[in-house]
C-alpha cells in the first residue's frame, strides 16, 4: 500500500485517510476525491471535469460545486498560511498540486494505531440535528428504544424520505447514553464496496494496514460500546451487510443503526420501514387549520415561508397545498423542493409546475448532497444502482397511471428477454428497494410507483426504442380485462365497483392512447367496447357516451367485428339517454344497433 507524503501531511489513499503527524485530519469526502486525484498526478495540471468526475461519480454537478470542494481542501491543509501553498489553478483548465510528493510503501506497525477521542470523533463527526423535525417524533422515540435493546436497527424507505433526518436525530439522543461515543459514516460517499470498512475506521480516527480490514476493525471494536450509524446503505449493500452482520456477532456491544433504500437482509436485523409524511385527504370540509395539522403542509409552509412567500395558508388554498402534497406522495425531499418555489411561483404557479413535471429538476440547497439536490438527481442515483433487468421493468411500469396488478405489470413489461418469472422477480426486487409500493385492497395485491418515480421512469420510456410496444402491450391487456372476484368471495356491490374504479385510470390511459396517430385502432375498439360496460356501471355517462362515439367514428375500415360495435352502439345509446340526448337521438342508435 503507498504513502503519500507531502509537507507534514501523508495520504493513504486506499484507507481514505490523511494524516498530520500521527492525527487523522477532518475532511470531506469530496475535498478528499479531489486531493487524492491531484496528489496522483504529482504537479500535472488535472481537468476540472475530470476532478468532478472522481468527486462525483453518475453525478452531474456545476464547477460551483469543485470550488466549494478545493476551498474545503485548501482549509483543511493550510493553503496559503504562512506563505505556504499546496494547490495552484489554471483559468479555464483545471488545478495541479504545488508541493513536492514523494511516494513510499507503508511502514509495517500495528494493525490499528491511537484512536481519537470518544467525545472530541462524535463532536465533529456527528451532524447536525434539524431545529424542528415534523411528524418523526413517535419514530424517533420507538427506534431509540428498539435500538437499544436490540442493538440492530436499519430505518428503509425511498429516496428523498427522510430516512437520514431519522437517523440522525436517534444518534443525538443516544448520545449521552453512550458516553458520546456515536459515530456516523456516510456511505454515499465510498465508491467502492471493499472500502467500507476502512470508511468507518477512519470516522473512528483509526486505521489499518493488511488484506484484511474488517478483522482488524471488529478486533478494536470487540470490547467497546458505542453506536455506529452507518447511512446510504443502499449503492455498498452487501458490503455493509457483511460488516453490520460480522460486528453484529463479533462485538457485542457495538449498537449499529443503518439506513438504506432496501434491507441489509442479516441474522440480527430488525428493519423499520419509513412511512411518507402524512398529508391531508382532499375533501370539501378540509379548511386552513386541518390541512396544517398534517406534518407534510407543516413541512411545505415552512419551506414556502423560507423561500420568501409571507400570507399565511388560507382555506381557499388549503385544497391547493394538499392536493401538492398527496402529488409528491409524502416525500420530504420532494415537498421541500416544492415548498422553496412558492416564492417565486406562489401557490397556483407551483401547482401548474408539477403536474408539467419541472418538479425534476427544481434545484434544492446547496449544502445537500448532489443526489438530494435535485428530485431527478436522487431517482437518477436510485436508477444507476439497479440490474438491466430491474431498471428496463420500472420503464415499462411507469406507463401504469395508479396502481396495478402483477399480472397487468408481467403482460406490460414481458418481452423476448424478459419472461414473466423475470418480471415478477424483478418486481420483487424493485418492492425491496423502495420504488414500488405494495398496497392491499380488497383482497388483490396492488402495487404502484410514486408520482416523482413515475415521471422519471417516464422520460426513460418516451426517449427508448420500445415505447409504442409498451403502450400497445398496455392497451391490448386493459382490452381483455374483466373484473373478477378473489376465488371464495362474493363481493359487496360498493366493494365491485371500487375494485373497477382502480383499473380507470389506466382503461382512460390507453384508450387515449390508441386513439392517437401512434396509437392502434383496432384495440382501441375494442378497448371501448370492453369497457363501456364498466363506465355505465359506475354511472360514468359522459365519458362512457364519449369512448363509445369516438371508436364508432373511428372505426377501421374493412375491420369486422360486429359483437364490439353493437356493443358500442348500445353503451352510446343508454349513456346519451341519461345525460340529456334527446329521444331522436336514443332512437337513431337503437336503430342503428
Amino acid at each position: 500500500m503507498d504513502v503519500i507524503s507531502f509537507g507534514p501531511y501523508r495520504l493513504l489513499a486506499a484507507e481514505r485517510l490523511l494524516l498530520r503527524g500521527e492525527e487523522a485530519v477532518d475532511i470531506g469526502s469530496r475535498a478528499l476525491d479531489v486531493l487524492i486525484a491531484l496528489a496522483e498526478a504529482d504537479g500535472e495540471v488535472v481537468d476540472q471535469r475530470e476532478l468532478m468526475a472522481r468527486a462525483w461519480p453518475n453525478v452531474v454537478v456545476g464547477k460551483g460545486s469543485l470550488r466549494v470542494a478545493i476551498a474545503e481542501l485548501r482549509n483543511a491543509l493550510g493553503d496559503g498560511t504562512n506563505g505556504i501553498r499546496y494547490i495552484a489553478n489554471v483559468t479555464g483548465r483545471g488545478y495541479f498540486f504545488v508541493e513536492r510528493v514523494v511516494r513510499s510503501a507503508a511502514q509495517p506497525s500495528e494493525s490499528l494505531l491511537h484512536p481519537f477521542d470518544a467525545a472530541q470523533v462524535s463532536k465533529h463527526k456527528l451532524p447536525a440535528r434539524l431545529a424542528r423535525m415534523l411528524g418523526r417524533e413517535d419514530t424517533v422515540t420507538v427506534l431509540t428504544t428498539l435500538l437499544t435493546s436490540q442493538r440492530f436497527v436499519s430505518v428503509v424507505g425511498a429516496g428523498g424520505i427522510g430516512k437520514t433526518v431519522v437517523a440522525v436525530a436517534i444518534a443525538h439522543a443516544l448520545l449521552s447514553d453512550f458516553g458520546e461515543a456515536v459515530y456516523f459514516i456516510d456511505l454515499g460517499a465510498v465508491i467502492d464496496p471493499p472500502l467500507v470498512p476502512n470508511a468507518v475506521a477512519t470516522v473512528l480516527g483509526i486505521f489499518t494496514h493488511g488484506t484484511d480490514p474488517l478483522s482488524s476493525l471488529t478486533a478494536f471494536l470487540a470490547g467497546r460500546r458505542i453506536l455506529l450509524v452507518l447511512d446510504n446503505c443502499e449503492h455498498v449493500i452487501d458490503a455493509a451487510a457483511m460488516l453490520a452482520e460480522r460486528l453484529y456477532y463479533d462485538a457485542p456491544q457495538v449498537h449499529i443503526l443503518t439506513t438504506s433504500r432496501e434491507a441489509l437482509r442479516v441474522e440480527g436485523e430488525h428493519v423499520h420501514l419509513l412511512m411518507p409524511l402524512e398529508y391531508p385527504v382532499i375533501g370539501n370540509a378540509l379548511n386552513a387549520a386541518k390541512a396544517l395539522s398534517f406534518p407534510a403542509v407543516q413541512l411545505f409552509m415552512e419551506r414556502a415561508f423560507a423561500s420568501g412567500y409571507t400570507p399565511d395558508l388560507t382555506d381557499a388554498d388549503a385544497p391547493t397545498v394538499a392536493a401538492i402534497c398527496n402529488r409528491l406522495d409524502g416525500i420530504s425531499l420532494a415537498i421541500e423542493l416544492a415548498g422553496s418555489r412558492v416564492g417565486a411561483y406562489g401557490l397556483q404557479g407551483t401547482a401548474y409546475l408539477l403536474n408539467n413535471r419541472f418538479k425534476l429538476l427544481w434545484q434544492g440547497r446547496r449544502s445537500a448532497l448532489p443526489r438530494h439536490q435535485t428530485l431527478y438527481a436522487m431517482l437518477d442515483w436510485s436508477f444507476n444502482l439497479l440490474s438491466d433487468r430491474d431498471r428496463r421493468v420500472l420503464v415499462r411500469l411507469s406507463v401504469f397511471v395508479g396502481v396495478f396488478t402483477l399480472e397487468a405489470a408481467q403482460a406490460v413489461a414481458i418481452d423476448d428477454q424478459t419472461d414473466m418469472t423475470k418480471v415478477a422477480e424483478a418486481i420483487s426486487s424493485l418492492i425491496d428497494k423502495s420504488l414500488i409500493w405494495v398496497a392491499p385492497i380488497n383482497g388483490i395485491a396492488y402495487h404502484r410507483l410514486l408520482d416523482s418515480t413515475v415521471a422519471f421512469a417516464a422520460e426513460k420510456l418516451e426517449l427508448s426504442t420500445d415505447a409504442t410496444d409498451v403502450a400497445r402491450r398496455h392497451a391490448l391487456y386493459y382490452a381483455k380485462w374483466r373484473p373478477r372476484n378473489p376465488v371464495g368471495c362474493i363481493a359487496a356491490p360498493n366493494e365491485h365497483a371500487a375494485t373497477i374504479g382502480h383499473h380507470m385510470g389506466n382503461i382512460r390511459a390507453a384508450l387515449e392512447w390508441c386513439f392517437t396517430v401512434a396509437g392502434e385502432t383496432v384495440i382501441g375498439v375494442q378497448l371501448a367496447a370492453a369497457s363501456a360496460p364498466l363506465f355505465l356501471e359506475l354511472s360514468l355517462l359522459v365519458e362512457c357516451h364519449r369512448w363509445c362515439e369516438q371508436a364508432l367514428a373511428s372505426w377501421p375500415e374493412g375491420y369486422a367485428d360486429r359483437t364490439a360495435q353493437l356493443a358500442l352502439q348500445e353503451a352510446m345509446a343508454a349513456s346519451a339517454m341519461f345525460i340529456g340526448g334527446t329521444d331522436e337521438d336514443f332512437g337513431r342508435q337503437l336503430k342503428t344497433g
